[in-house]
C-alpha cells in the first residue's frame, strides 16, 4: 500500500498486488478499493499486477472539505499520478467500472502513450443529449443529498445495493464492500458526486481517436448500460464486447469467475508493449 500525493497536496490510498502486466482499475461512484478485492487473488495468480486506488473523497483517500478541491480535471490527474506511481516505465491496462470507465477514457485521450489497453466495465462515454445529461445530474444530486442527510450505511443498505455491492449482498465479499462504503465520510462522496461524476463531460465524439485495444464488459441484467456498451464497441476502433450472463451493474461481484476469465484472457493476449 502507498499514499500517492495529488497536485494540490492531498493523499490517495493506493495498492499494488503481484507482478507482471500492470492493470489499474478504478471504482464506480461511492465505491472503494474493497469492491475489487475478489479480483486480487486470481489476477496475481495469472501473472498480473493489480493496481487499485480510492478517489479523493472516497475510501481511505483524503476527503477535502472544500468543494473546490473536486473536479474532473483533478481526478483524471490523480489517476495519471497513480498510473505513474504503479508503472513508471511502461504502459498499463487501465479501466474501471461505471464512472471509473469514463475516467479511464478521459485518461486515454490525454495520455494515450501510457495506456496499453482499456477495460470498460458497465460504463458509458457520457451524455450528448442535454435532457439525458440533466436526468443523470438529477440522479447524482439525489445520491449526494441522501448520503448527506442519512449517511453512507443507509445508502449502501437501501436501494443503492444493486449499484454498490451487486445482486448478492449476502455474500462475504459484498458485505466487506458494503462495510467499506459505509465507513466513508458523506461530504467527500457528495462533493465528488456533484462536482465530478455528475458534470463529467462526454467523450462519445472522441472514441474513434482511441486506438488502444479495449474490452467492453457489461452485465446481462444491467439495462442502463447495455446500449452504452454497444455504442462503445461500435465506435472504438479496436474493441470487443463481452456480456456476462446473470450479472448486473456490479459484474465483478455478481459473477467474479466469468469476469476474471474475460479480463485475464484479454490482458494476456495483448500485443507486447513497447
Amino acid at each position: 500500500m502507498a499514499r500517492v500525493r495529488t497536485a494540490d497536496g492531498y493523499e490517495l490510498h493506493t495498492e499494488a498486488h503481484g507482478e507482471g502486466v500492470p492493470v489499474l482499475l478504478s471504482c464506480g461512484l461511492c465505491n472503494t478499493t474493497e469492491n475489487w478485492r475478489p479480483q486480487v487473488e486470481s489476477f496475481v495468480r495469472a501473472g498480473l499486477q493489480l493496481v487499485l486506488w480510492d478517489y479523493r473523497g472516497h475510501g481511505r483517500s483524503d476527503a477535502p472539505d472544500d468543494p473546490e478541491a473536486y473536479g474532473i480535471d483533478r481526478v483524471v490527474d490523480d489517476l495519471s499520478r497513480v498510473l505513474d506511481w504503479a508503472s513508471p516505465d511502461r504502459p498499463a491496462v487501465v479501466g474501471g467500472l461505471s464512472f471509473g470507465g469514463l475516467a479511464s477514457l478521459h485518461l486515454a485521450l490525454r495520455r494515450p502513450e501510457r495506456v496499453r489497453g482499456l477495460l470498460l466495465v458497465d460504463t458509458g462515454p457520457g451524455f450528448k443529449n442535454p435532457k439525458a445529461q440533466a436526468r443523470w445530474e438529477e440522479m447524482v444530486e439525489r445520491t449526494a443529498s441522501f448520503v448527506e442527510s442519512r449517511g453512507m450505511r443507509a445508502f449502501v443498505e437501501g436501494r443503492a445495493a444493486d449499484t454498490t455491492v451487486g445482486l448478492h449482498p449476502e455474500r462475504p465479499v459484498a458485505r466487506a464492500a458494503a462495510d467499506a462504503i459505509a465507513a466513508q465520510v458523506p461530504h467527500g462522496v457528495a462533493h465528488f458526486a456533484r462536482r465530478v461524476a455528475g458534470p463529467a463531460p462526454p467523450v462519445i465524439d472522441e472514441l474513434s481517436g482511441i486506438t488502444a485495444p479495449a474490452l467492453v464488459i457489461v452485465g446481462e441484467k444491467d439495462d442502463a448500460y447495455l446500449r452504452a456498451a454497444e455504442v462503445m464497441e461500435s465506435r472504438l476502433p479496436n474493441a470487443r464486447r463481452v456480456t456476462i450472463a446473470g450479472a448486473g451493474h456490479l459484474v465483478n461481484l455478481d459473477e467474479p469467475e466469468a469476469f476474471d476469465r474475460a479480463v485475464i484472457d484479454f490482458v494476456l493476449k495483448l500485443p507486447e508493449d513497447g
